[in-house]
């Protein structure tokens, strides 16, 4: 543990001293990205409705930062390096300019531009052989990197970049090691061991997919313009589809006061990485099952235990608690949580890899993450999970036809954290990923 809390301190002290440190730059050193737009309007209008647009001022990371990582940063030394460190990529500027903390978003400051043009397109490589944690170099000047080797420009100079184009500048900032050294961002590494980092599959083939135009005013036309809106978890069209649903029922036909077994397969056919990815500290994903009889009356199903190690955090309970560590940070007297699993149904599996604070305590604290390799049920790339239910049938359930329903949803954070919070709805509403249902004949 030492060596690795070593390595984060001598990594954020070689990119210091490597050109992405505090106080080496000023804000007129980089354009603004409507200065960008000038020319390339489409590309600057995309990315403007992006979460790269939005890393600082989006409503969560604002609160955040500014509620929990901040202060925290402030009085406790273990994690002191996060006050610079999450703005090393949610709000590069104020990180590159010394700007530290910076004013929040209503100051209208220009760290608000968040990862803008001027970043990702004067980034030259990385720190690190393997990068993570803003481990980024950069030379904003006139010569701005580019995927192609024949590109013009009138207004500045260009330069191909292999290292713009490929996973590794995504790891700069998507992959991410606490200082307790857990990984608590591991996208990268996900995609780098499963089947498309093999097969040659990149992080922007999905993220930034390509179509016909040109980049700029006046520019060459090409088959292959990469899209800027950078489509991921915070759009529901991305969403849904990610996962797919099979539903079998052990039979078509149940007797009243029987018990029949069903089956759902979940299976990642689409993500290049696990589900839920990213902040996965925070990220809800779980399959509800349900049976409607004949008269309209629902009955939910739990999901059968399979007996693995940490499985408790994989089943929904209202009464189990968690997040202890928020109320500490923001000095609330007698908290003693947040309801772990949110709304999520009783019995609900959910597909998560929880994390722990120093105390062992469920946290959705990224920073103060000292383990969280406890257990990690997501669903990996092209990896099915298999789950059972089993429905005791009433002996009043009406004779007729049920029907058998799976749904999968998806959440950016747990609803009992938005809402103390006082996130804005959209943050922690559940989000339909798929669903599948089937007949059921009751006798």
């Amino acid at each position: 543990m030492r060596k690795q809390i070593l390595a984060y301190l001598m990594l954020l002290g070689a990119v210091f001293l490597l050109g992405t440190g505090t106080a080496k730059y000023s804000y007129d050193d980089f354009e603004s990205p409507d200065d960008c737009g000038a020319c390339h309007q489409q590309i600057q209008q995309e990315w403007a409705q992006s979460l790269m647009a939005q890393s600082f001022t989006h409503e969560w990371d604002a609160i955040e930062y500014f509620k929990l990582a901040l202060p925290h940063a402030l009085k406790e030394p273990k994690v002191a390096g996060v006050k610079e460190g999450c703005i090393g990529c949610h709000g590069p500027l104020a990180f590159l300019t010394g700007d530290i903390p910076p004013q929040p978003p209503e100051k209208g400051t220009r760290v608000n531009e968040g990862v803008s043009c001027e970043i990702c397109h004067n980034i030259i490589g990385s720190t690190e052989p393997v990068p993570f944690n803003f481990s980024y170099i950069i030379q904003p000047d006139e010569v701005k990197q580019g995927p192609r080797k024949d590109s013009e420009s009138e207004y500045h100079q260009t330069a191909y970049s292999s290292f713009l184009v490929s996973p590794e500048l995504c790891a700069t900032c998507h992959d991410e090691q606490s200082p307790y050294g857990a990984w608590v961002k591991s996208t990268y590494r996900e995609w780098k061991a499963g089947p498309y980092a093999e097969e040659g599959t990149r992080c922007q083939d999905c993220h930034m997919h390509h179509y016909p135009g040109t980049s700029a005013l006046g520019g060459q036309e090409r088959p292959d313009i990469a899209h800027h809106v950078f489509h991921g978890s915070h759009h529901e069209n991305k969403l849904r589809g990610a996962l797919d649903l099979a539903l079998y029922l052990e039979s078509d036909t149940v007797a009243r006061k029987k018990e029949l077994e069903l089956t759902v397969q979940v299976f990642n056919g689409k993500a290049g990485h696990s589900i839920p990815s990213g902040s996965a500290e925070e990220r809800m994903v779980w399959l509800e099952v349900s049976v409607t009889d004949a008269k309209g009356r629902q009955y939910p199903l739990a999901v059968s235990p399979k007996g693995f190690d940490g499985e408790e955090f994989t089943i929904a309970d209202p009464e189990a608690l968690a997040y202890q560590a928020m109320g500490e940070i923001m000095e609330i007297a007698d908290f003693k949580g947040l309801p772990r699993d949110g709304d999520v149904p009783a019995g609900s599996r959910i597909f998560r890899k929880p994390f722990f604070d120093p105390q062992g305590r469920m946290t959705i604290c990224q920073w103060y993450t000292e383990n969280n390799t406890r257990v990690d049920y997501r669903v990996g790339p092209r990896e099915t999970k298999i789950e059972r239910f089993r429905w005791a049938v009433p002996e009043d359930v009406p004779v007729g036809e049920a029907r058998v329903t799976v749904r999968i949803y998806y959440s950016q954070v747990p609803s009992s954290v938005g809402r103390y919070m006082k996130l804005p709805p959209f943050e922690y509403k559940p989000l339909l990923v798929n669903e599948n249902s089937m007949a059921l004949q009751i006798r």
